[in-house]
């Protein structure tokens, strides 16, 4: 017996055509599993609208993100690692820094720029983990460097937002350097009185947690971000012992007294700007 009688030959709805959505169009949280549209994440800052997962980003969205619309210059753009070991692993260092480049536009882990935070003039340096893995060389020490010589020039404050896995084993002791370099010329700032503010962002480990990305005169966070100089697998295997719930996330971090502040990304602006004012008046 049929319950039922199509009375059409095809059912047909007012809804896009799943071609015309397009690959790629539609994003999953890792964290909750939430699907959004792409557009739809953009808008929310890469933050998940279910859950507040905070993706990874690079600097161009922390420039967008943080800088008065239109506002953003970089400076510095084309300094670049020279393979001065002439060191090979899998591939020669110099072969990598190449490909790496074609990949992903980028010179080098970090950027700089200026711009204005609600009309304040800032000099800003942000770096990109897709940049084998935000690894920090000579070009970072050198670009930090002349970031905080432009901050002092222009009687401006200085953010760096960190997002990296340490020293970057291609260049050595060389890299090993710019702990103390990046943390000599961050010094500079204070004599002048000008704000250091440190944005740590997901993950931020290694060399960089051993100097700059800990230095600021406030340290503030995005929410579950790893921080820490070794990563948790490695504590545990050299402990034996089973780590703390959230160990080494920024929440813990914070609770523990090594941050300041963590703030989600839709407030990151208004807090830097709050931030400044504060320690400029």
């Amino acid at each position: 017996m049929a319950w039922f009688k199509r009375t059409k030959e095809n059912i047909t709805t007012d809804s896009q055509d799943k071609k015309d959505i397009g690959e790629g169009m539609w994003i999953k949280c890792p964290n909750c599993g939430e699907m959004m549209h792409k557009t739809q994440w953009e808008n929310n800052l890469f933050v998940c609208i279910k859950c507040d997962h905070h993706f990874r980003i690079g600097s161009k969205e922390y420039f967008d993100i943080v800088f008065d619309k239109g506002t953003f210059k970089e400076f510095d753009k084309k300094v670049t690692s020279v393979d001065v070991l002439e060191f090979a692993d899998t591939k020669k260092y110099s072969d990598r820094i190449v490909e790496t480049t074609k990949k992903t536009g980028l010179y080098d882990c970090i950027r700089n720029g200026t711009g204005k935070i609600f009309e304040i003039p800032a000099v800003v340096s942000c770096m990109d983990f897709t940049f084998i893995g935000g690894s920090m060389g000579a070009v970072l020490g050198e670009k930090i460097a002349r970031a905080v010589n432009k901050a002092v020039k222009t009687k401006s404050p200085y953010i760096i937002i960190s997002k990296s896995g340490g020293a970057r084993m291609q260049e050595a002791a060389i890299a090993l350097m710019q702990l103390a370099k990046t943390s000599a010329m961050l010094a500079k700032l204070a004599e002048y009185k000008l704000p250091y503010i440190s944005v740590i962002t997901d993950p931020t480990t290694g060399g960089s947690s051993a100097s700059f990305s800990m230095l600021g005169d406030v340290n503030i966070a995005e929410p579950e971000a790893l921080i820490g100089f070794a990563g948790p697998r490695v504590i545990k295997q050299a402990t034996g012992k089973d780590l703390p719930p959230g160990f080494q996330r920024s929440d813990f971090v914070l609770e523990h007294g090594f941050l300041d502040l963590v703030v989600h990304r839709k407030d990151l602006k208004e807090k830097l700007f709050y931030l400044i004012k504060f320690m400029k008046d």
